[in-house]
């Protein structure tokens, strides 16, 4: 229902009706029908009466205009305001009848537009997710930045063995000295890094990109390997696979465009001098990795199961990862289910070659035995395709899996700092409250002395509460950017990984079409 016209002013009276609006008809359409038609037919009739000829020759927009804005105000629920008139206007009975009639047919306008106001706070209040991974990639800096890891080398023997790794570093950023950079690292030093950066950035709400796991079976298989064996056999390819880790790890550290500019990645890439120590790297490794992820793990649970503060956006995107990472691992352990049926494959495709050129040699009908050893040669071939599949299900499709379920853990502990930041921020909200509470009952008691030492407790605990207010706004903020980043990512890196398992599949499998078709005509050919 709209609020009564206001009562007019002084200068408001001295206005004549006669010149209050060149149609006044048009301002507010039709009139309402429930009036009875008497009314209504009356005001505009009285109001003609008083129209001056020279406002005939005005021109019309002004009116029209007048007319828009009234009705933005009727749809924000506003009292309406009068028409601005150019000319004088007394206050008489036509006039105040005229604006009654006409006041219901504006009420109207309101009820029209209402629903449409009404729904604009509800689409206001989501943050648009489907837009931020394009609007995340866009943040990206104009700079590049290319980490190749290449060239590993065993130093020492036994225990105190080592593999190094060459890293070479292409980039524009002009942080840099120079736009090409090698050193060489070990092991450690890969470690050493990710728990540094996560030292500085994972109470901001950064997501740090996990370094690859420490094996410690693979590494001493390595360590006690003859030179020989270790440039063939299972520690070649256990190198082989960590050299492929580490370049992917530095590489995802580096499309990150904060951590690319930090000094301790710098320095990682550019110093020649040897690099500060992980204070302790098996809390990385092995066991101690386990264990730490799944205390983190533990607590990204317990936060799904209570609802500590509302937000909407967050509690999605906690539900969204946690089912993310179990159809990662189901992924995963298809993917390694499908390696072992393909390595099948290739052993049973051996022997079925090597039993054919057995046959082959065996047979007496000349035709037959050369059809015999062809297809023992064309199966080789075939079993050496399915290697290759092979090596593309777990090193592109299968390893890169495996990276992103990596990726899971530092998303939880962004998750967990997030709660903990909030926590304690509530935690000082309500020590603050305790103490009000002991400062009222010590002035109530007349205490004055102790009572003017809660006054001073309360203002450390009130910059307390602020500053954990801010702090947990500031990492929300962090997170969002770093949700919507990842998530672009994530899009991007699914795409390009697939298009490129789908490519080599295709590949491979155009390959197997031809060797087929070069073997039929010489099967038909046999006499």
């Amino acid at each position: 229902m709209s609020s009564p016209p206001p009562f007019p002013s002084d200068d408001e009276k001295e206005i004549p009706a006669k010149e209050e609006s060149e149609e006044p008809e048009s301002l507010f359409a039709m009139p309402d029908p429930t009036d009875g038609g008497d009314a209504a037919d009356e005001a505009p009739s009285k109001a003609m009466e008083n129209v001056d000829l020279s406002a005939a020759a005005e021109p019309e927009p002004e009116p029209k205009a007048a007319a828009v804005a009234d009705d933005d105000l009727f749809a924000e629920g506003s009292a309406p305001a009068e028409p601005a008139a150019k000319a004088p206007e007394p206050t008489s009975p036509s006039s105040t009848a005229t604006q009654d009639d006409v006041q219901p047919a504006a009420a109207e306008a309101p009820a029209a537009s209402a629903p449409v106001e009404a729904s604009a706070p509800a689409t206001a209040a989501e943050p648009d997710v489907t837009a931020t991974p394009e609007k995340a990639a866009e943040e990206y800096d104009s700079f590049s930045m290319s980490i190749k890891v290449c060239e590993p080398e065993k130093i020492g023997d036994g225990m105190s063995a080592y593999v190094s790794y060459q890293v070479i570093t292409q980039t524009n950023m002009p942080q840099f000295k120079t736009s090409n950079t090698t050193v060489r690292r070990r092991f450690s030093d890969f470690l050493a890094l990710q728990s540094r950066l996560q030292e500085v950035h994972l109470k901001a709400g950064r997501i740090i990109p996990p370094a690859p796991e420490k094996s410690v079976v693979g590494m001493a298989k390595t360590k006690f390997s003859k030179e020989e064996q270790a440039k063939s056999g299972a520690s070649q390819d256990f190198i082989e696979r960590r050299r492929a880790s580490l370049e992917r790890y530095l590489n995802r550290t580096a499309s990150h465009p904060v951590l690319r500019k930090d000094d301790i990645f710098m320095e990682f890439l550019q110093s020649q001098q040897e690099l500060p120590k992980a204070a302790d790297t098996s809390a990385l490794s092995g066991a101690g990795m386990m264990r730490l992820f799944k205390g983190v793990g533990d607590a990204f649970v317990k936060m799904t199961a209570r609802k500590t503060e509302s937000d909407r956006w967050f509690e999605q995107r906690i539900a969204q990862y946690v089912n993310l990472e179990e159809y990662l691992k189901k992924l995963h352990t298809s993917i390694e289910s499908l390696v072992s049926h393909r390595r099948d494959l290739c052993t049973s495709t051996a022997s079925f070659a090597k039993s054919s050129a057995i046959l082959g040699n065996t047979e007496e009908h000349k035709s037959l035995a050369r059809v015999l050893a062809q297809l023992a040669d064309l199966e080789e071939k075939i079993e050496q395709l399915h290697t290759q599949q092979v090596e593309n299900d777990f090193m592109i499709f299968g390893e890169f899996i495996k990276d992103y379920i990596g990726l899971m853990s530092p998303l939880k502990a962004c998750f967990a700092q997030r709660e903990k930041s909030y926590q304690a921020w509530k935690t000082a909200e309500l020590n603050e409250q305790k103490k009000r509470e002991q400062e009222s009952r010590l002035v109530a008691a007349g205490n004055t002395e102790k009572a003017e030492v809660c006054r001073k407790e309360i203002l450390e605990l009130q910059a307390r509460v602020e500053k954990g207010e801010e702090e947990f706004k500031n990492i929300s903020k962090t997170m969002r950017t770093e949700i919507e980043r990842f998530e672009a990512q994530r899009q991007k890196d699914f795409k390009a990984t697939i298009l490129s398992y789908l490519e080599k599949i295709m590949r491979n499998q155009e390959q197997l079409i031809k060797y087929w078709e070069g073997f039929l005509p010489e099967a038909k050919a046999i006499a």
